[in-house]
C-alpha cells in the first residue's frame, strides 16, 4: 500500500521549505469548445514560480473534450506511490526531494532518479513506481493532461514483476 503524505500541514519552521506554488485554473469558451489552463503564478517568496529542467524526450498529446488537472504530492522517505499509470499521462516538476522513478518497459526494469529542480514526463499507460530515496519529503506538482472527464488521474497497476525488490 502506497505511503502518502497528502495535503500536509508542515510545521512552521519547514513551511518555507515545503511551500506550494500558487495555483490558477480557468477555463474560456473558445469556439465551441473549452480550453481549460493552468498557470503557475509566482508568489513574493517563490519568484521563481514552479519551474524544473526537462529531462524528458518526447511530447504528450492533449485532446478537446478531457480535463486537466493540476495536483501537489508530498511522499515521505521511504514512501512509494505503488504501481500505477496515468490514462493521459503526467507532466512532473520536483520542488524538493530525491526519488527514483521504477518503469516496466516490457521484460526490463528500468530506473531512473531525480531531485529538485528537474521535470520530466510519464506517458498515457506507462507502468511505472517512484520510491523516496531522500531523506526529506518529496514535493512535486504534476499536470495530468487527457484525463476522461471527471475520471481519475491514476489507474493502480499490479506489480508487473520485472523490477525484484521494488
Amino acid at each position: 500500500m502506497p505511503r502518502w503524505l497528502s495535503g500536509s500541514h508542515p510545521s512552521r519552521d519547514n513551511r518555507q521549505a515545503l511551500a506550494s506554488c500558487d495555483l490558477t485554473r480557468k477555463a474560456a469558451d473558445v469556439g465551441a469548445s473549452a480550453h481549460r489552463t493552468v498557470d503557475f503564478r509566482p508568489s513574493p517568496n517563490r519568484p521563481w514560480g514552479c519551474r524544473g529542467n526537462d529531462l524528458s524526450v518526447g511530447t504528450i498529446p492533449l485532446q478537446a473534450g478531457t480535463d486537466v488537472v493540476v495536483a501537489q504530492i508530498t511522499v515521505l522517505p521511504g514512501g512509494s506511490s505503488g504501481w500505477h499509470s496515468h490514462p493521459g499521462g503526467a507532466i512532473v516538476v520536483i520542488q524538493q526531494g530525491a526519488f527514483t522513478v521504477y518503469r516496466s518497459v516490457g521484460s526490463q526494469c528500468m530506473s531512473t532518479s531525480y531531485t529538485a529542480g528537474q521535470a520530466f514526463i510519464e506517458r498515457p499507460g506507462e507502468v511505472d513506481q517512484v520510491v523516496n530515496t531522500g531523506t526529506i519529503p518529496y514535493v512535486l506538482f504534476v499536470t495530468f493532461p487527457r484525463v476522461p472527464q471527471g475520471g481519475p488521474t491514476r489507474i493502480d497497476q499490479p506489480n508487473p514483476g520485472t523490477c525484484t525488490g521494488v
